[in-house]
Parts: C-alpha cells; sequence; structure tokens
C-alpha cells in the first residue's frame, strides 16, 4: 500500500541485532501511538525476544506481503520479516549477522523507492562487524545509501534543536543547529585530498536545494568552515582554503547560494557567528560533529540529504554494551522519526528543526 500525505509509512530497520536498535525499536511504540504509520524491518522473533529482556509490552504483527501497513497503536509493532542469519544475543556481535543488517537496508530502500514507505529511519549498525564479515568496501549508512539508489553524490546532515541553549546562553539565535559534511567517514590523512572545488560544489548545492526542500528554507544562508587551523591563515597554515575553497564559494555565490566563509571552525561554532545561519558545512567529520553533538547529544538526529527518499537516523552508536539492559535512551529516535514523518509530508512549516 503506498504512504499518504496524511499518515506516511516509515520503515524502521533494526539495526545492529546485538546493539540496542531492536529494544529501542519496541520501547518507541510501547508507551504511545504515533503519529506515522511505523513498521519494523528486521527478525520478528529477534524484536519479540529484545521486548521481553526489556520489559516492554508490544505486539509484534508479522505483515504478509502486500498487507497494508495499519494505522498507529500504542503497544503494537508491525513488521516486515527479514530473517536473522543466527539468533544474536545483546552485546555479542556475530559477522554472520552482517548479512541480515544490509537486507534490512535494501528492503527499505525498496519500500520506499516503490512508494510502499514514505521514508526510512535507520537504527545503529556497526561497520567494523560488517567489513570484516566480508564487505571490505562499507563505510557506513550513507554511502551505502548513495549506492543503493544509484545517485551521485550525497550530504550528511545532523540536526538539533538550540532554543533551550540559546535562552540559558541568553543570546538571540537560530532555533536549530544543522551540521552538514564534507567528507564523512575518511582518515584524516585522506580528507586534504577529498577537497576539490568539484566535489564542494556538489555538496554545497545540495544543501542549498534540499534545505528548501525539506526544510522549507528557500534562501538559506550556509556558514562554510576552513580546513586549516585558522582557515589557513592567509596561506600560512595550508593553501587549500585559497586554493580551492574561496574560489569555489565565490562561483557559487554568483549563482545565488549564500555562503559565509571559509571561516575558523574554532569561532564559527559561537553564538554571534551561528546567528542567522541556516546551517554549517563543515570539511570532515570531527570537525563539526563532536560540537553538534555536545550541543544536543540524545536530542539530535542525522539526515541523508541528496536521496530520492527520505532517511534518517539516530545521533549515536549501536551501545553493545547497554543492549538488553532497557537502559538506552529513546530521545534521539523519537527525534529522528517526527523529523522523517515531518518531511515525508512535506509539512516544512511545522518541522521539528
Amino acid at each position: 500500500m503506498a504512504a499518504t500525505a496524511q499518515a506516511p509509512v516509515l520503515a524502521l530497520t533494526t539495526g545492529e541485532p546485538a546493539g540496542i536498535g531492536p529494544e529501542l525499536l519496541v520501547q518507541l511504540v510501547s508507551g504511545r501511538a504515533l503519529s506515522a504509520r511505523v513498521v519494523a524491518v528486521g527478525d520478528p522473533s529477534l524484536l519479540a525476544e529484545r521486548a521481553a529482556m526489556v520489559n516492554a509490552r508490544v505486539e509484534i504483527v508479522t505483515l504478509a506481503p502486500d498487507e497494508p501497513v495499519p494505522a498507529p497503536r500504542a503497544g503494537v509493532l508491525p513488521v516486515w520479516p527479514v530473517t536473522l542469519r543466527e539468533p544474536s544475543l545483546p552485546g555479542r556481535l556475530a559477522a554472520a549477522n552482517a548479512g541480515y543488517v544490509l537486507d534490512t537496508l535494501d528492503l527499505a530502500v525498496r519500500a520506499c523507492l516503490s512508494g510502499e514507505a514514505a521514508g526510512m529511519v535507520t537504527a545503529p549498525l556497526h561497520k567494523e562487524v560488517i567489513i570484516d564479515a566480508g564487505h571490505p568496501a562499507f563505510s557506513g549508512h550513507t554511502e551505502y545509501l548513495r549506492d543503493a539508489c544509484g545517485v551521485d553524490e550525497v550530504v550528511m546532515l545532523l540536526a538539533t534543536d538550540l532554543a533551550l541553549h540559546a535562552r540559558e546562553a541568553g543570546w538571540q539565535g537560530g532555533s536549530a543547529l544543522r551540521v552538514a559534511l564534507a567528507t564523512t567517514h575518511l582518515p584524516l590523512k585522506d580528507v586534504a585530498g577529498a577537497i576539490t572545488d568539484e566535489r564542494l560544489a556538489r555538496i554545497l548545492r545540495i544543501l542549498q536545494a534540499d534545505l528548501g526542500r525539506w526544510f522549507g528554507l528557500d534562501d538559506p544562508r550556509i556558514a562554510v568552515c576552513g580546513l586549516n587551523p585558522h582557515a589557513g591563515e592567509g596561506g600560512y597554515l595550508g593553501r587549500e582554503e585559497i586554493e580551492v575553497i574561496v574560489p569555489c564559494l565565490q562561483r557559487l555565490r554568483g549563482e545565488g547560494l549564500r555562503l559565509d566563509g571559509p571561516l575558523p571552525a574554532d569561532t564559527l561554532f559561537t553564538p554571534r557567528h551561528l546567528a542567522g545561519v541556516d546551517a554549517v558545512l563543515a570539511m570532515y567529520h570531527d570537525q563539526g560533529l563532536p560540537v553538534l553533538k555536545y550541543a544536543g547529544f540524545g536530542r539530535a538526529a542525522n539526515i541523508t540529504l541528496g536521496l530520492p527518499l527520505v532517511r534518517t537516523s539516530v545521533d549515536h552508536g549501536t551501545a553493545l554494551d547497554l543492549a538488553g539492559r532497557g537502559v538506552a535512551d529513546l530521545g534521539s529516535l523519537r527525534v529522528a522519526v517526527a523529523l522523517a514523518a515531518d518531511m515525508a509530508r512535506r509539512g516544512t512549516a511545522v518541522s521539528p528543526f
């Protein structure tokens, strides 16, 4: 059944079966009815076992092919079944189940592209076990979904609500911090070579377009970090800003993009510089994400821009040490689901970010 604008269907993958993903999914529906029709993508037995472990009162309903996803009901979790390769225990990784994790992603992508689902929300996976299981090119959800959807470029964007922090700090800033990445899962030694004029231009055009498409920001202001300390300090600390970043930003400004920078990252993430900024583009993973996670860890969502579908995720990892104990925080998953539902409806005016 195709998703509708009033009650979008969201496919929720279970992520790494030994991690906290399965229990977060059952806890998500155990106490409340959601605004979207959610359907888990995973092994029904796994979900039932984790529900029992964490004392979540949930009815697991396995859907037959072509059976419509029912209206949201508290305590009911519909499932599109995918079978584990071998039984999974909390906290114990099993390489055999790497294929299961990828199968859940493939099913969710197919459902979104066919119209059976309006978007997908992914629980955290464990990259190392997937690589060790015989998928050496795997580098994460973002890149896997890019290839599965057949697009050339995607952008990782994390967003969190900063209204509370703004009030506490006594400054007038935006209500959200959105941080996009020019590069994602690369060794630090490879970052400079990956930041080319062509790549940077593609990233910024996708960011500008999808801030309008999903967030209602038709003329967004984007602040761009420099790569080097002090944004290169006039070439004394690196020439990437002079040779690549500045010329690219100047050309894109001529196309109508509102771009600030390149700015030193150590001062960009301050209230004065963030005021009026709709998104920040960081040059590499650990330049921007530590700031965002410090500001709103557990209240942030990961969004993949540039896909022909809606995809959000949590802002945390598999937390193998917490799995099966019922103590993992649901906050980020709730944000990711709410945001995916909002994006699916194209209801940007009421976006939580």
